[in-house]
């Protein structure tokens, strides 16, 4: 990312995407402009496509530990649909 040369970009976004955007560029010590890269090489790259599969997998694996979890803390007769 470094050394190359600089495009500006223009997106409209809703308020409180652009505030998050900002808070979470801020958290991780980068300009807005870095962190919206990294976001789109991350994307282009898949990296977040394998966290999500990742997720899936995960959840698949111990969704009757969720289950039982969800049963035990709902009151009999008020099973969340």
């Amino acid at each position: 990312m470094r050394g190359m040369a600089k495009t500006q970009l223009g997106a409209r976004v809703d308020a409180d995407v652009a505030e998050l955007a900002k808070k979470r560029a801020a958290d991780l010590g980068l300009s807005i402009g870095d962190y919206l890269a990294r976001l789109v090489q991350d994307d282009a790259s898949g990296l977040r496509a394998r966290s999500v599969d990742a997720a899936a997998r995960f959840l698949a694996e111990h969704q009757d530990v969720f289950d039982e979890a969800e049963d035990a803390q709902t009151p009999q007769g008020a099973r969340a649909a």
